[in-house]
């Protein structure tokens, strides 16, 4: 299972969201680009990157997510505001190692499906879900697609993973949001990653059991250091290693 440490930027700064409410962010007092390769120095493999400030349509932080792009040492999976075949193409010829698309694939699915073909293993899809359906617009639209009727509707599309975020118990209740990755997982044909559930590294283990995921976005707990990102590694790798049978 590979893990994502994972930095939210807004006007500049790493920020975290309480549930993606936007005018009540944290801010993390750390250079972004130095964190960024700090991550890399530690053995991560990937880093996920999500510019609130794009969601709300915004360029402010274009030249710093390049900036980090260029400079990070590992491929960066860039979400946020990603709503045209522009922007897409855009951040790839950027340097982006993938995009993450989600209001674009409720919007016009057929052109996602287009992207995806023209861009293997660089366009991950977004399944945000409250209350039962996927979310969209930075999670301020309530779609009328099921998640699972979601990821049916791209089956055959060769995404690189499904990203799947349950934003009603966002970092609150982990039982839950398990239960609902683990569903949809199993329902997936694409590997999943979970974001917002990892609290603690005893979560990592937790998710490396379940069939379908593929990795985990882990942001807010780096910050907080409830999570060492080097241990972090650590049990992802070691999660199915063979264990040696007693004689």
């Amino acid at each position: 299972m590979r893990i994502y440490p994972t930095m939210e930027l807004q006007n500049g700064r790493c920020v975290t969201l309480d549930k993606g409410r936007l005018d009540e962010a944290m801010i993390w007092h750390v250079d972004p680009v130095e964190t960024a390769r700090r991550w890399a120095a530690t053995g991560a493999e990937w880093m996920h990157l999500t510019d609130f400030d794009a969601v709300e349509g915004r360029d402010t932080n274009s030249g710093l997510v390049e900036e980090i792009i260029r400079s990070a040492e590992i491929p960066v999976q860039l979400a946020g505001g990603i709503r045209t075949r522009e922007n897409v193409e855009y951040w790839i010829d950027k340097g982006a190692g993938r995009v993450v698309i989600g209001t674009m694939a409720a919007r016009d699915p057929n052109l996602v499906k287009e992207l995806a073909k023209l861009h293997p293993d660089q366009i991950v899809l977004a399944v945000d879900v409250w209350r039962g359906y996927v979310m969209t617009e930075g999670w301020r639209t309530q779609s009328a697609f099921t998640p699972e009727a979601f990821i049916d509707a791209f089956a055959d599309t060769p995404f690189a993973s499904i990203l799947v975020t349950d934003i009603d118990s966002d970092m609150e209740d982990v039982e839950a949001q398990l239960g609902l990755i683990s569903g949809l997982a199993q329902h997936s044909r694409t590997p999943v990653v979970a974001s917002g559930v990892v609290r603690k590294v005893d979560d990592i283990s937790r998710l490396a059991y379940i069939h379908n995921i593929a990795g985990a976005l882990v942001g807010r707990a780096l910050f907080r250091k409830t999570v060492d990102l080097e241990e972090a590694l650590n049990v992802a790798t070691a999660a199915h290693e063979p264990v040696a049978q007693f004689q």
